[in-house]
Order: structure tokens, then sequence, then C-alpha cells
């Protein structure tokens, strides 16, 4: 390992531990998360965090601020919540969701739908290789099952963020596994494998789980459940274009246009009514959209100021045996994602240095590769700040704090990769893969 890792700083940490303290702990202490809203518990530690190191000038800290606020990951998360919430408004106002849901209704038993939006998700993440992307494309369907069904809102939205985080976690072209595959330079195809089989035991204790949850939920049947498969079209081209690995803003983009298009048609809109609709949808995430870029400027701040070194230090600073070394790593980019709430940005950050804990304890490249994508997307899955919580509490206008307990794969995923590690899994041959 490099000698000439920085020190850092345990007290750059703290307008994360501040967010953290009135967004969350407010929460718990009124009972209300609604008492501190997100945006205000942000402001409040961003202009802490400008108010920290005096040996910076305030015109430097705020040029370093706005750096870290328009990172390109930051400024293309809020495309995305903006490109959602457009679409999402869009087809709701024509009809979208309605005759979705109805259709699910008419075909899939009421205590499977959960179990079907899970899977559902685990296939278009997988395909589409962005979490961010399917919680777009699948969080309206999620929200009209749950009005229309009485299965808890969020519920459904930890449904939606599960399916998404496990293609985010595996998918051959998202750009976790391309960081993590790289950094500790093995094969995609193999890290796939290794990956593969930690988390299946996950995804189907997580199948099982909202099976058992929502068995009780029953769908008072008023008739025949009506549907008009027309409207249903532009999600079936939204999930399409994202299983061919059309880009998340297009596909975002051609669904709005399309689900318009076919509201014009059928009168379920005006002219004016669809820019309307658009317009609103827009409005409806621009508080998530400012929260986001709110939390890059902060993370910019407590990075140069020696947060995130100080937190690579820590983690791992006391590894003796190879297991203490993989659990090293998983510390360290849970402790990244914590900090920096984006999985990318945590391996990215953090690969190098696994690179160089793994070849001093001989810990085999996949499996490095996979700790490091495996616990990112763990944490990326809870933490109530991250961009995938955001849009989807966003949408459904629900607090990020009421999906954490809903959270059943993601905690999976952290569980499964725990027992990866305590039982030496998988058990590889002596000959190594060659790297890519």
């Amino acid at each position: 390992m490099t000698k000439e890792t920085k020190k850092g700083s345990l007290l750059a940490l703290l307008p994360l531990l501040i967010f953290v303290l009135l967004f969350i702990g407010n929460g718990i202490i009124s009972g209300d998360f609604s008492n501190m809203p997100l945006n205000v518990a942000i402001v409040i530690a961003a202009a802490f965090a400008l108010a920290m190191n005096r040996k910076e000038t305030l015109t430097n800290k705020l040029e370093i601020f706005t750096k870290g606020a328009g990172h390109p990951n930051i400024i293309l998360m809020v495309v995305i919540f903006i490109l959602a919430g457009a679409f999402a408004e869009t087809a709701k106002g024509m009809g979208a969701v309605d005759s979705t849901v109805n259709m699910g209704l008419s075909f899939i038993p009421s205590n499977l739908l959960m179990v079907g939006l899970f899977i559902v998700g685990c296939f278009i993440s997988i395909s589409m290789g962005t979490s961010m992307g399917t919680v777009a494309a699948l969080a309206p369907i999620g929200i009209g099952i749950a009005e229309q069904t009485g299965i808890s809102m969020a519920l459904a939205m930890g449904t939606v963020i599960g399916g998404a985080m496990f293609g985010d976690n595996l998918s051959m072209i998202s750009d976790t596994t391309i960081a993590a595959v790289r950094t500790q330079k093995t094969k995609m195809s193999d890290k796939f494998k290794t990956n593969f089989f930690i988390i299946l035991p996950g995804a189907i204790v997580t199948a099982i789980i909202l099976w058992l949850v929502t068995m009780g939920n029953e769908v008072q049947t008023l008739g025949e459940y009506p549907f008009n498969f027309i409207k249903v079209l532009p999600y079936i081209l939204v999930l399409v274009s994202a299983i061919i690995g059309v880009n998340v803003v297009i596909v975002l983009l051609g669904g709005t246009i399309f689900a318009g298009i076919i509201g014009l048609i059928d009168g379920s809109y005006t002219m004016t009514g669809l820019i309307k609709a658009i317009s609103q949808g827009i409005i409806n995430m621009e508080d998530i959209a400012i929260v986001a870029v709110l939390i890059g400027g902060m993370i910019g701040i407590i990075q140069h100021n020696g947060g995130i070194d100080w937190l690579l230090n820590f983690v791992t600073s006391k590894l003796k045996t190879k297991k203490g070394a993989e659990f090293g790593i998983a510390g360290l980019v849970s402790a990244a994602d914590i900090a920096t709430a984006n999985n990318t940005i945590s391996i990215i950050m953090t690969g190098p240095l696994a690179k160089d804990i793994a070849d001093e304890y001989k810990i085999d490249p996949r499996k490095s590769a996979s700790l490091l994508d495996i616990f990112a997307s763990c944490w990326q899955g809870i933490v109530p700040y991250g961009g995938q919580m955001l849009v989807a509490s966003g949408l459904a206008a629900i607090s990020p704090v009421s999906i954490i307990p809903y959270s059943f794969y993601p905690i999976a995923l952290g569980i499964c990769g725990v027992l990866a590690i305590l039982l030496n899994f998988p058990r590889y041959n002596k000959v190594n893969n060659k790297n890519k």
C-alpha cells in the first residue's frame, strides 16, 4: 500500500454528521420526518461545510463547492430526475399508470404483485445497466400498484429500488461494474460469475420475503379491471429501450414524447394540457434535484478538507488477515459510499487502494471486484440521501427514510457479501484469471 496516503481529517466529516443528525435524528425524535425537510437539512450542513477550514478563503471554498455540485455525475443525475418527473407525470395524465396497474391486476395474483415488480426490476436493471433509469421507469408503476391495492407505498418503492440495485451491481454495462473490474484488473465475465453466485441467494430470499409480506393484502374485486393496452405502450417502450441499451436520457425523453402523442391522439391531452403536465412533472422533481446538487457540493468540501482520506486510512489501519483484508475492502467502499451517496464514485475512489490490499493479502481480483460492487450497491440502496432513494421518494411523495425498512434486497445484498467473506466463498482454482 502506498506510503504517501494522506492522513486526512475526522473533523472534515462534521457536515455529513450534521446533515444525518438534522434529517434522521430529528425525524426519529419527533416521529415525523417532515418536520425537518431534506432541503433545509442539506442547506444547513452545506453552510457549516463552507464555514469550516479558515485557512481557505470563502471564494476558494465556494469554488470547491460549486465544482463538487457541478460534477458530471451530479448534473447527469439532475437531468435524469427532471426527465423522470416529466415522463411520470405525462404518462400518469394520459392514463398509462391506471391501465398498466389494471393489466397487472388482471393477470398477476395480488400476493405476487411485489414479487413480479422486483423480478421485472432485476431484469430491466441488469439489461439497462443503471439503477437510476430503472427506478425512473418502474416507480410510477409501483406507485400505481400501491394506490390501488393498499400495499404500503414505502414497500413498493423499496421493491423498485431493490430490483434496480440488482442490475446496478451485476450488469455488464453498469458503470459501477465497469469501475470495479477496471480498478481490480480482472475480466468482466469472471467478475459477473463470482458476483452472481454470491448475491443469488439474496435475490431469492428477497422474493420470498416480498411474497410473505404481501400475501395478506387482498385486492377488492370490483369485477374486471379495464385497461387500454395502447396506454401501456409508453412503459413498454421505456422498458424495451432500456433492455436494448439505449441511453437513459434518450429513454426517458422518448417515453415522455410517446406518452404525450398517445394522450393527444386519444383526447387525454390538449397541446396546452400536455405542456402543463410536462412542466408539472419537472416541478415535482426540482426540490430533489436541488438537494442532489447541494449534496455534491458538500461532498466536494468534505473531500477537499480531508474527510474522505481519513475514512480510507481508518478502514485500512488494522488489517492483519486475508478475511480482515476482505472486510477492509468492504468497509472501505461502504464508508466511501455512505459519505458520497454515489456507488460509482465510491468505487473509483477506493478501487486503487482496494487493489493494493488485494495484492498484499493475495485476494483474487474477481473477489475484490465483487466486494467493491456488492457493498457500494448495498449502501446505495439504503442511505436515504442516495439518488435512487431521492428519485423514488420524490415520485411517490414520501420520506426516503420511510423506505429504508423495506430495502429488503440491499440489506440481503450486504448480508450475502459478509457471508461470502466469512465462508471464503467462492473457492477458486489455483490458476488465477488473466487480467483484462
